[in-house]
Protein backbone atom coordinates (compact mmCIF):
# COMPACT_ATOMS: atom_id res chain seq x y z
CA UNK A 1 0.00 0.00 0.00
CA UNK A 2 2.32 2.70 -1.30
CA UNK A 3 -0.75 4.94 -2.26
CA UNK A 4 -3.59 5.92 0.23
CA UNK A 5 -6.66 8.35 0.63
CA UNK A 6 -7.42 9.64 3.99
CA UNK A 7 -10.54 11.78 4.28
CA UNK A 8 -10.73 13.32 7.34
CA UNK A 9 -13.23 15.53 9.36
CA UNK A 10 -13.34 17.80 12.66
CA UNK A 11 -16.38 18.55 14.53
CA UNK A 12 -17.41 21.00 17.37
CA UNK A 13 -20.78 20.79 18.88
CA UNK A 14 -21.47 24.15 19.86
CA UNK A 15 -18.47 25.82 17.99
CA UNK A 16 -16.48 26.18 20.51
CA UNK A 17 -18.03 22.88 21.70
CA UNK A 18 -17.50 19.05 22.57
CA UNK A 19 -15.07 18.13 19.43
CA UNK A 20 -14.40 14.73 17.76
CA UNK A 21 -12.32 13.62 14.87
CA UNK A 22 -13.01 10.54 12.10
CA UNK A 23 -10.53 9.03 9.59
CA UNK A 24 -11.20 7.12 6.86
CA UNK A 25 -8.55 5.28 5.30
CA UNK A 26 -9.17 4.09 1.57
CA UNK A 27 -7.36 2.44 -0.87
CA UNK A 28 -6.16 3.64 -4.68
CA UNK A 29 -9.15 1.92 -5.94
CA UNK A 30 -11.67 4.08 -3.03
CA UNK A 31 -12.44 0.69 -1.12
CA UNK A 32 -12.60 1.40 2.43
CA UNK A 33 -9.38 -0.04 4.74
CA UNK A 34 -9.73 0.99 7.97
CA UNK A 35 -12.08 3.82 9.84
CA UNK A 36 -10.94 5.84 13.51
CA UNK A 37 -12.66 7.95 15.65
CA UNK A 38 -11.28 9.97 18.30
CA UNK A 39 -12.89 12.30 20.90
CA UNK A 40 -10.79 15.61 21.10
CA UNK A 41 -12.25 17.13 24.13
CA UNK A 42 -14.22 19.98 25.24
CA UNK A 43 -14.42 23.77 24.18
CA UNK A 44 -12.97 23.96 21.05
CA UNK A 45 -13.41 24.83 17.33
CA UNK A 46 -14.25 23.37 14.40
CA UNK A 47 -11.35 24.44 12.66
CA UNK A 48 -9.52 22.94 15.38
CA UNK A 49 -10.84 19.77 14.87
CA UNK A 50 -10.19 19.74 11.56
CA UNK A 51 -6.78 20.40 12.35
CA UNK A 52 -6.71 17.61 14.87
CA UNK A 53 -8.64 14.96 12.58
CA UNK A 54 -5.55 15.39 10.00
CA UNK A 55 -3.07 15.17 12.57
CA UNK A 56 -5.17 12.38 14.45
CA UNK A 57 -5.33 10.77 10.27
CA UNK A 58 -1.64 10.81 9.94
CA UNK A 59 -0.61 9.89 13.21
CA UNK A 60 -2.81 6.69 13.07
CA UNK A 61 -1.62 5.53 10.00
CA UNK A 62 2.13 5.81 11.31
CA UNK A 63 1.10 3.92 14.14
CA UNK A 64 -0.95 1.00 12.40
CA UNK A 65 1.57 0.53 9.24
CA UNK A 66 5.08 1.79 10.57
CA UNK A 67 7.27 4.57 10.13
CA UNK A 68 8.85 2.65 6.93
CA UNK A 69 6.29 2.20 4.93
CA UNK A 70 5.42 6.02 5.89
CA UNK A 71 8.07 6.99 4.37
CA UNK A 72 7.17 5.56 1.09
CA UNK A 73 3.55 6.12 1.17
CA UNK A 74 1.71 8.91 -1.24
CA UNK A 75 -0.74 10.15 0.68
CA UNK A 76 -3.95 12.49 -0.48
CA UNK A 77 -5.53 13.94 2.58
CA UNK A 78 -9.07 14.82 1.83
CA UNK A 79 -10.97 17.45 4.10
CA UNK A 80 -13.98 19.35 3.64
CA UNK A 81 -12.24 22.18 5.06
CA UNK A 82 -11.27 24.58 2.79
CA UNK A 83 -9.21 26.69 5.31
CA UNK A 84 -6.70 23.70 6.80
CA UNK A 85 -6.57 22.77 2.67
CA UNK A 86 -5.72 26.60 1.71
CA UNK A 87 -3.33 27.22 4.83
CA UNK A 88 -1.54 23.92 4.35
CA UNK A 89 -1.00 24.84 0.35
CA UNK A 90 0.55 28.54 1.67
CA UNK A 91 -2.46 30.61 -0.03
CA UNK A 92 -3.83 31.34 3.05
CA UNK A 93 -2.16 33.23 6.08
CA UNK A 94 -2.88 31.49 9.68
CA UNK A 95 -4.13 34.29 11.90
CA UNK A 96 -5.61 32.62 14.24
CA UNK A 97 -3.31 31.90 17.35
CA UNK A 98 -4.47 28.72 18.66
CA UNK A 99 -4.56 27.09 14.84
CA UNK A 100 -0.41 27.97 14.37
CA UNK A 101 0.60 25.00 16.65
CA UNK A 102 -1.41 22.69 14.78
CA UNK A 103 -0.58 24.07 11.25
CA UNK A 104 2.92 23.43 12.92
CA UNK A 105 2.35 20.00 13.92
CA UNK A 106 0.65 18.90 11.11
CA UNK A 107 3.13 20.63 8.12
CA UNK A 108 6.47 18.50 10.39
CA UNK A 109 4.02 15.35 10.50
CA UNK A 110 3.67 15.51 6.96
CA UNK A 111 7.71 15.31 6.37
CA UNK A 112 7.34 11.67 7.94
CA UNK A 113 5.51 10.47 4.39
CA UNK A 114 7.32 10.38 0.85
CA UNK A 115 4.60 12.71 -0.25
CA UNK A 116 1.36 14.35 1.35
CA UNK A 117 -1.23 16.37 -1.00
CA UNK A 118 -3.99 17.95 1.17
CA UNK A 119 -7.09 18.74 -0.72
CA UNK A 120 -10.13 20.18 -0.17
CA UNK A 121 -13.29 17.89 -0.99
CA UNK A 122 -17.02 18.22 -0.86
CA UNK A 123 -18.57 17.05 2.17
CA UNK A 124 -20.97 14.87 0.26
CA UNK A 125 -17.23 13.32 -0.56
CA UNK A 126 -16.36 12.96 3.06
CA UNK A 127 -19.70 11.86 4.74
CA UNK A 128 -17.96 8.81 5.88
CA UNK A 129 -15.15 10.54 8.22
CA UNK A 130 -18.34 12.99 9.04
CA UNK A 131 -20.69 10.06 10.06
CA UNK A 132 -17.41 8.86 12.37
CA UNK A 133 -17.12 12.05 14.06
CA UNK A 134 -21.21 12.33 14.38
CA UNK A 135 -21.02 8.64 16.19
CA UNK A 136 -17.68 9.33 18.43
CA UNK A 137 -19.80 12.69 19.74
CA UNK A 138 -23.11 10.66 20.09
CA UNK A 139 -21.33 8.46 22.54
CA UNK A 140 -21.87 5.49 19.72
CA UNK A 141 -18.14 4.61 18.98
CA UNK A 142 -15.36 3.97 21.56
CA UNK A 143 -13.27 6.91 20.92
CA UNK A 144 -10.14 7.71 22.89
CA UNK A 145 -9.27 11.57 24.00
CA UNK A 146 -5.98 12.82 21.21
CA UNK A 147 -5.00 15.79 23.56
Amino acid sequence: MKKVTIYTDGGARGNPGKAAAGVVFCNQKGGKLKEYGKYLGDKLTNNEAEYMAAIFGLEKFKAQFGKRLAKEAEVTLCTDSQLLARQMQGKYKIENEKLQPLFLKLWNLCLDFKKVKIKSVSRKKSREADRVVNEVLDGEKKAEKLF
